[in-house]
């Protein structure tokens, strides 16, 4: 029997290990696992989660896991009983290792190994604002598999990587947002010798970033009642949806799906936008308290995408201002004692909204995603390199995507 198979949760049809999207209606095809009773393996990292991933092999070499804890000082702040804490970042002091500090080192692992699988020849193309980037470039200085990553040119301070090789990297700066390195990305992605990695259609990325919800079940004994977490694409909403539909079917740790509790940074949070059925503003606005939760064309709509996870789970979304941001920081950091990123303030910054509208009840399971932190530590105890633009494009020019294909072949010849 197969280790998975890749199905339509809408027609139910079976597809092969390595496509991405129903071809009748677009819907996101979805893993399902020959073991339904979860059992972790004594492997390394990610890896403990092995039996739910979608990969026939693994890459030993620096990966690491979520570590999941329960919270006193900020559960006592907040009056809550049962709060738990899932650090994504760099923590040795409490066995935190993931050395890009970032959950997205959970998407890097399991994709890049099912290249492997592959014997994919092509170069990767990652699109990124900065933490997906500095995860694959992590694993790709690791393998040497090849990697494209075109990021928006004010994102190049954020792709610095544990020590290594770069000779497998090649970075585009581009003079534009997000959206502006996803389209020309995309555009390089038609010529041959050019692959993408998928982005929310990649099980393997979803899969990944569902092990935060597995580690945290886990140690929690129970499925959450409520799970926050600050999403861009909301990819990682739909992970925890899908992880804890397998958790359930698994039968042991209860029978009740996780409320979904999702943000966005203001003034610009296209999710939001589109759940309220309001025009997406098609700029990211200077001054956001964080540009990697700005994505212009989220899968909202798209069959098994964010809209049917929040409908699933009665979830909701939570607008974030700056100020709420960086007083939400202020206080994870004094309270839990590690410092974290944008991101991960933007979700305690919900989860203090949740509590003051009364959205949670002091006693209910309380799962908080903190997607990235331990900067600090990992940049002073760590060796780490910072990667420099092969070259720098700008969006309008038609010919961007003929340069950076043509740099970066010169630069792996």
């Amino acid at each position: 029997m197969d280790k998975y198979i890749l199905i339509c949760p809408k027609c139910g049809k079976t597809y092969g290990k390595y496509d991405m999207v129903c071809p009748t209606d677009g819907t996101l095809l979805r893993t399902e696992y020959s073991k339904t009773s979860f059992k972790p393996c004594d492997l390394p990292g990610i890896w403990k989660f092995y039996n739910w991933l979608p990969v026939e092999g693994i890459i030993k070499k620096g990966t690491g896991k979520t570590l999941t804890y329960k919270s006193e000082n900020l559960a006592d702040k907040l009056g809550l009983e049962k709060l738990y804490i899932s650090f994504n970042g760099y923590w040795p002091e409490k066995g935190a290792f993931m050395k890009t500090c970032s959950f997205k080192d959970l998407e890097s692992y399991p994709t890049m190994q099912r290249v492997i699988e592959q014997e994919e020849k092509n170069t990767m193309v990652v699109a990124s604002a900065g933490n997906t980037a500095r995860a694959f470039a992590h694993v790709s200085s690791i393998t040497g598999l090849p990697l494209l990553l075109v990021v928006p040119e004010n994102a190049i301070e954020k792709l610095w990587i544990p020590a290594g090789s770069t000779s497998s990297i090649c970075v585009a700066a581009v003079q534009g947002d997000y959206y502006d390195a996803i389209s020309i990305a995309s555009r390089i992605t038609e010529r041959e010798g050019f692959v993408p990695e998928g982005g929310a259609k990649n099980v393997a990325r979803r899969d990944g970033m569902g092990t935060v919800m597995l580690d945290a079940t886990l140690t929690m004994k129970c499925l959450p009642d409520h799970y926050f977490q600050a999403v861009g694409s909301g990819t990682g909403g739909i992970a925890a949806w899908e992880a804890a539909m397998r958790l359930k079917e698994d039968g042991r740790y209860g029978d009740k799906m996780p409320q979904l509790h999702l943000a966005q940074n203001l003034p610009c949070a296209p999710l939001i936008q589109l759940h309220e059925d309001v025009a997406v503003d098609p700029k990211c606005p200077e001054g956001m308290y964080d540009t990697v939760l700005f994505n212009r064309k989220p899968p909202y709509a798209v069959g098994g995408g964010v809209r049917d996870a929040l409908e699933a789970t009665e979830g909701d979304f939570y607008g974030i201002t700056n100020k709420e941001a960086e007083e939400a920081r202020l206080l994870f950091e004094e309270l839990e004692g590690i410092d974290i990123m944008n991101s991960a303030a933007v979700a305690t910054a919900a989860l203090i909204k949740a509590v003051r509208n009364t959205k949670v009840s002091k006693s209910d399971l309380i799962m908080l995603n903190i997607t990235g932190g331990g900067v600090k530590g990992a940049l002073k105890e760590l060796a780490t390199i910072s990667l420099e633009p092969d070259l720098v494009v700008s969006p309008e020019n038609s010919e961007a995507p003929a340069k950076i294909i043509q740099r970066t072949e010169d630069k792996f010849e």
